[in-house]
């Protein structure tokens, strides 16, 4: 159990930039943080963490499915595009209305959803009813991540808000290795239905945070100040930093949707048909180490080296290095090769990430920063939703393997529009 200790409110520790005379931080460690912050964390880093645990169910049966509902490649990837369609308006209708109602209120709706929807996969008795309940999911998975971030960046003092967001971040890893794990020891006891049934579980979690996780102080300000004339002038100000950040995001999420919904299908796949024949345990243990040592330090050194040296010149270098990764990935033959290439493209190709939720709580208004952070991280789903379907069907005629090299192209155009991106750090929320 733990035993939480009442700090001073967020607003009252020291910002990331010191002005004259004033102190440093003090270091960042659990015993300093308040109750507010802590409860927060938690829920956020649960919400994002389960969220990938359903979602990623789908990419570990995927070679289950293909072959009980004799899908293509084509059309297994169309069926994950339809998820990140989803999560596009999700993230649109769940960021207004966490602007508007709350950011915890927002987070456990999203969460409910997807989990009952997952649930509901297990049923599927065809691909159209199975891409129906993926679509259903898609729009939990949208509203929680912009729900979640907004809570704990409003929450968390600027000095420490990468730190906090990458582990909220890091938390889609533990999720994903949890989903390989679960749909492993499932698999070899039951059929691939059951694997979707126990995506129901998080909807539990939603009750705790109804209870007892609080709505930042900040929101509760700014809605006392609500005025009626509206946030036209606020959006008119945002969009350029929002295309920007909209134009990162869709390239690097192309490169990663790309890239990670087959990873699971390009292991178990057979070689003869463009895979690397992996065993379901040595397929298990690959994704466990895959996001266990490539994906979570990916995640929580981008939000210490983001404190340390700012935010944009972090996520440039991360991208730079994840584009330089993926050849090397898919040309490996060897396991212990296979696993290392793939571990170092999951430690920049996806730590990145942590530097999108940072800048995208940060370069907003608190009035419209849920739904800013959902259009420029939900949307750029939606905008690279084609990318399972595209590598799908260029594994069909060329192979996986060389279907992945436009997955490293994407993550160069990424890097490059990151150089239209504004620097945050040290700045403190309004």
């Amino acid at each position: 159990m733990l035993i939480l200790i009442s700090m001073p409110d967020a607003s009252s520790l020291p910002s990331a930039k010191l002005a004259p005379g004033q102190t440093a931080p003090p270091p960042f460690r659990w015993s300093n943080t308040t109750e507010a912050q802590r409860r927060t964390l938690v829920a956020a880093g649960l919400g994002w963490m389960l969220d990938a645990f359903d979602v990623m169910l789908y990419s570990i049966v995927l070679a289950t499915l293909m072959r009980e509902f004799g899908m293509t490649k084509s059309t297994a990837g169309l069926l994950n595009t339809l998820t990140l369609v989803a999560s596009a308006i999700g993230s649109l209708a769940f960021g207004l209305l966490a602007d508007r109602f709350g950011r915890r209120r927002m987070l456990s709706q999203s969460i409910l959803l997807y989990s009952i929807f997952t649930f509901a996969c297990g049923f599927s008795t065809s691909v159209t009813m199975l891409a129906v309940f993926r679509f259903l999911l898609g729009l939990g998975m949208g509203g929680e991540w912009n729900s979640g971030a907004t809570l704990v960046a409003e929450t968390w003092p600027g000095a420490w808000r990468g730190r906090a967001l990458g582990i909220v971040q890091s938390s889609w890893a533990i999720g994903y290795a949890l989903a390989a794990v679960v749909a492993g020891l499932v698999l070899s006891r039951a059929n691939w239905r059951w694997v979707f049934f126990v995506g129901v579980l998080p909807a539990f979690v939603t009750l705790w945070i109804q209870r007892g996780v609080p709505e930042p102080a900040l929101w509760q300000r700014q809605m006392k100040k609500r005025s009626g004339a509206g946030n036209v002038g606020l959006w008119r100000d945002a969009l350029p930093s929002l295309s920007a950040l909209l134009s990162m995001n869709t390239f690097g999420m192309f490169a990663w949707w790309g890239l990670f919904t087959w990873i699971p299908a390009y292991l178990a796949l057979p070689v003869a048909k463009g895979g690397r024949g992996f065993g379901m345990l040595g397929f298990t243990g690959f994704l466990v180490v895959l996001n266990l040592c490539g994906m979570l330090p990916g995640y929580l050194l981008f939000g210490v080296l983001a404190d340390k040296f700012g935010r944009k010149r972090t996520i440039i270098i991360y991208l730079v290095l994840a584009a330089a990764s993926v050849p090397f990935f898919a040309v490996t033959r060897q396991p212990g090769l296979i696993l290392l290439a793939a571990s170092i493209t999951a430690f920049f190709g996806t730590g990145f990430f942590t530097g999108s939720g940072i800048l995208g709580t940060e370069l907003f208004p608190t009035a419209i920063r849920a739904t800013a952070l959902g259009v420029s991280y939900n949307a750029a789903r939606g905008l690279s939703a084609f990318a399972p379907f595209l590598i799908g069907a260029i594994g069909e005629t060329h192979g996986l393997s060389w279907a992945f090299s436009t997955c490293a192209v994407a993550f160069a155009l990424a890097a490059v529009s990151a150089g239209w991106v504004p620097e945050t750090r040290g700045i403190e929320l309004a």
